[in-house]
């Protein structure tokens, strides 16, 4: 018998093992893929870590967090400096004074690009933006919507702009210096050696079984513990008897190359439309690797399907909504914890995985 049952071993999962077992507690953790680590698992490929399910680049603000982080591996001091490429112009990101002055040759000052980006603004301002495109015109303007907002969100979402809800884009950042530090927080940086190495310390001391549903067969799983931790999607924990939460996929296509370098940067955003997928990440850089070979994964949104791996909650109202009658359901399940990003049906920053499974472990 196990004090804690702890379904998924990512983030969320691996930290609750660990804290609870350092109490004494007897935890299992049952994982439905083959390996550990969720989302942030990272494969060696050709001596390079590869962020197998999408970039991961660790930041935040929290001190305490950082400080725990690092006690499981050593972090280096990436910068994330993402480029967006339109045709055959290229753009930093976020939209700082480098954007401005490459999209408008006579704007050289801070004073210039916020006169510029104003006019642009009034000219085709909407009173009640009433989509997704009038409100991001309100905001940044014509030119920075057109060739850096339209495509990339429209492949994002999978529909025009002119389809989608203002609410979706409530701010676009916007810095009037040349600072390409797309992050604000404090701290940042990758794990020196790959992020799987973190969950392989945090579960050190946990049975871990692999390849293991449990939703396949929940009632023989939950009696092995006293408490079960939940990470999965909370829909399926119920059989989906209120309908199914909405999510948008992503689609990887790894390609190992016979370059050393073939972008010469970790991110690079594609945003026009007719570019299928929305960015190519090119792994060896989030490492500063030098590797005579070179690793790249192609990005393509998808329309979530039963099957496919949920990656981004679609928190719109009507989810929102579902989601609510589903916590109502969680809150009466006795002796269960749901967490994480599908348990709790919400986008999580890796810091925040963390922040809520300390905060969680804190409250049992």
């Amino acid at each position: 018998m196990y004090d804690y049952l702890i379904v998924g071993s990512g983030l969320y999962g691996a930290v609750c093992a660990y804290e609870l077992t350092k109490q004494g507690k007897k935890c299992l953790v049952l994982e439905k893929r083959p390996h550990i680590g969720g989302n942030v698992y990272t494969e060696n490929i050709e001596g390079i870590n590869v962020h197998k399910y999408g970039a991961h680049i660790f930041h935040t603000h929290d001190r305490e967090i950082w400080e725990y982080v690092n006690g499981f591996a050593e972090f280096n001091q990436y910068v994330n400096s993402p480029i967006a490429r339109y045709k055959n112009e290229c753009y930093n990101l976020p939209f700082n004074m480098n954007t401005f002055t490459k999209l408008w040759p006579d704007v050289f000052t801070p004073q210039e690009a916020e006169a510029r980006i104003a006019e642009e603004r009034k000219a085709y301002y909407t009173e009640e933006p009433q989509n997704l495109e009038e409100q991001a015109i309100n905001l940044v303007g014509k030119t920075i919507y057109e060739k850096l907002v339209k495509g990339y969100t429209e492949k994002q979402w999978g529909k025009d702009c002119r389809e989608l809800p203002a609410f979706i884009i409530r701010r676009l950042p916007v810095r009037f210096t040349f600072d390409n530090n797309y992050f604000n927080d404090r701290y940042q940086g990758i794990p020196i050696g790959g992020y799987t190495q973190i969950v392989e310390k945090m579960l050190a001391g946990t049975e871990v079984r692999l390849g293991c549903d449990f939703l396949a067969e929940k009632e023989k799983y939950s009696a092995l513990a006293d408490r079960v931790i939940y990470t999965g999607a909370i829909d399926a924990y119920f059989g989906f008897c209120l309908g199914a939460l909405e999510y948008r996929s992503v689609r990887f296509e790894t390609e190992v190359l016979d370059v050393p370098n073939f972008q010469g940067n970790a991110v690079v955003n594609y945003t026009e439309r007719e570019v299928p997928y929305t960015r190519i990440i090119e792994h060896k850089h989030f490492e500063f690797g030098t590797q005579k070979k070179t690793v790249i994964s192609r990005e393509y949104p998808s329309a979530w399907k039963e099957g496919d791996e949920p990656y981004y909650p679609v928190n719109d109202e009507k989810n929102n909504a579902l989601y609510a009658q589903y916590a109502e359901l969680a809150r009466r399940e006795k002796n269960v914890l749901f967490g994480g990003r599908l348990g709790q049906y919400r986008y999580f920053d890796m810091d925040d995985v963390i922040r809520s499974a300390l905060d969680a472990v804190r409250s049992l």
